[in-house]
């Protein structure tokens, strides 16, 4: 499956290195996913899901590896990037390349940390950025993250869209965040289990299992024959394949039947 990939924008002193510093810390190497650029603005980081870490213990798996969101620190915007103002040109030509984005919006308010407008406006930062990026003509899916502070007062205001409240100092949220940028990007995880490894795979909503498959191999794609699905919690209330076989609850399924997500799946060419 080709890359996809989160872009992090916002005015400059809003939070958005913070957070893409925060996001990275929790970062898995690169080697591990072949398609994946080794770029220091490019953070690799893995979706949090227990079912994983269920299944990795059932199947007493030597290795866990989770599906990912890759995350692009985006140059900074300033008013008239569009027109090549700043790093204009630079922050265009990374943004067109992302299939999501996520907008830093500073909420608090702290006297030591200037912001571009001299003031703590949120809706006025979103407006900037959206007309930046109308002018150039970017419309991809977007969520609004609200750079709090637990230590200093925060504004309310009516978001105009999908949010997620985060404090990159202290961490909290952006767990909320990796999987809410998982969903912006219509994504959906299926799993594989066995005593080797647990891997989640991320394929796009509504994907047919020959398409699923490709994310494993393009030949499970080319040579697909039939694949065999089991419902995550259908498995793992079973406590093994073997059982749910047994029981009826592994189902064999030809090329038309689209992948939901949490399905346990194991491919036949």
């Amino acid at each position: 499956m080709s890359k996809l990939s989160v872009g992090i924008v916002g005015l400059p002193n809003v939070g958005k290195s913070t957070l893409f510093n925060a996001l990275t810390k929790k970062g898995v190497p690169a080697e591990n996913y072949p398609f994946c650029t080794i770029d220091p603005s490019v953070g690799i980081v893995p979706v949090p899901d227990e079912r994983l870490t269920k299944l990795s213990e059932m199947s007493k798996s030597k290795k866990t590896i989770p599906a990912v969101v890759e995350f692009v620190d985006i140059a900074g915007l300033v008013k008239g990037a569009a027109e090549g103002e700043g790093l204009g040109n630079k922050f265009l030509s990374h943004i067109r390349e992302v299939d999501a984005i996520i907008e830093v919006v500073r909420i608090f308010e702290d006297k030591d940390i200037i912001h571009v407008h001299e003031k703590v406006d949120p809706l006025f930062d979103i407006e900037i950025i959206n007309l930046e990026l109308e002018k150039a003509g970017i419309k991809k899916p977007t969520l609004y993250v609200l750079n709090m502070s637990e230590a200093a007062e925060n504004l309310d205001f009516n978001v105009p869209g999908p949010y997620v409240k985060i404090d990159p100092i202290f961490g909290t949220g952006l767990d909320q965040l990796i999987t809410e940028s998982y969903k912006l990007l219509n994504l959906i995880t299926f799993l594989t289990t066995g005593e080797d490894e647990s891997r989640a795979w991320t394929t796009k909503r509504g994907a047919t299992a020959p398409e699923a498959g490709k994310s494993i191999h393009t030949d499970f794609q080319d040579k697909f024959i039939r694949a065999q699905v089991v419902a995550y919690e259908d498995l793992i209330n079973n406590g093994s394949m073997v059982k749910a076989r047994e029981k009826g609850l592994v189902r064999t399924e030809g090329k038309e039947y689209v992948v939901k997500d949490g399905d346990v799946i194991e491919f036949l060419i």
